[in-house]
């Protein structure tokens, strides 16, 4: 602590007390370490909001469940099919490609494994009961952006390769797009989703509610290798790895380092207790 003495006159008639000046001055001092010492009291009095518990439902779906699912999604305005998991439906809907797989599909509930809108909707969801789930366009596929809108020149479209008619969908400068009108040598391009702006409905069934560690883990290969029965996969599990015998059917199938990346990644992911993935293969005497 500083502290200044002030020196008078020596002709003065009084002389101040030294004494009472530094009395002064070092209550101040306390004075001033008082008020500081109180100022985060008043921040510790702050609650914060306690977190809402999660709601748990019986028999019926929850978030972070793993669960198979038969669907269909379609336009609640047209009626219109656009998704299904269904090889019937899509042959009868003219949705059906060739060398896709059908049949029931996995969803872990809650991890975007489809649309927003249902993601959030599917718990609660009754095991084994058909129901239907409607979703609004925001929490669908957006709404319509009019920005999205651009009129081409006919002949650019051409000169891309692009034969432009109402209802052509093509990917020009990487953006999806349809045709919406052709006239005067000028074409209407639409950017928006096909279904922005629509509300949707899902029909779905939850087939089964997965629990077993090894079905979880042969549900998340059959995710990446599509087409192969997952009970020729091999799993072997110990302390902290998981050893994935690969059956000699996919030796020479595309993009299969892909696959076995996302598989490992997957399992990593669900599966906290395993530090490492180790794929094999077995060549037997013919």
């Amino acid at each position: 602590m500083d502290i200044t003495f002030k020196v008078s006159n020596m002709f003065d008639e009084e002389k101040p007390d030294v004494l009472d000046e530094v009395e002064a001055e070092e209550e101040t001092v306390e004075e001033t370490v008082e008020i500081e010492e109180e100022a985060p009291a008043e921040e510790e009095a702050v609650e914060e909001e306690p977190e809402e518990e999660e709601v748990h439902y019986e028999n019926a779906v929850n978030k972070g469940d793993f669960i198979m699912v038969d669907m269909t999604g379609s336009s609640v305005e047209t009626g219109e099919v656009f998704d299904t998991s269904s090889e019937e439906t899509a042959q009868a809907e003219g949705l059906y490609e060739e060398g896709r797989s059908y049949g029931s599909r996995l969803v872990i509930v809650g991890d975007g494994y489809v649309l927003r809108g249902l993601d959030e909707k599917l718990p609660g969801t009754a095991f084994d009961e058909e129901v239907e789930i409607e979703i609004d366009p925001q929490d669908a596929f957006g709404e319509r952006n009019p920005d999205d809108l651009e009129t081409v020149p006919y002949r650019v479209l051409r000169s891309k390769g692009i034969n432009p008619y109402v209802g052509a969908e093509f990917e020009i400068d990487g953006r999806s797009a349809i045709v919406r009108s052709v006239g005067a040598g000028r074409v209407q391009v639409d950017y928006n989703h096909p279904l922005a702006g629509r509300k949707i409905v899902y029909k779905l069934k939850v087939v089964e509610h997965i629990t077993d560690e090894k079905d979880i883990m042969r549900a998340l290969l059959g995710r990446r290798f599509l087409g192969i029965e997952t009970k020729e996969f091999k799993l072997k599990k110990t302390k902290k790895k998981l050893r994935i015998g690969i059956p000699d059917q996919i030796f020479f199938g595309e993009n299969i380092q892909i696959a076995k990346r996302g598989v490992a990644l997957d399992l990593l992911r669900y599966f906290e207790d395993i530090e490492e993935i180790e794929y094999y293969e077995t060549i037997k005497r013919s």
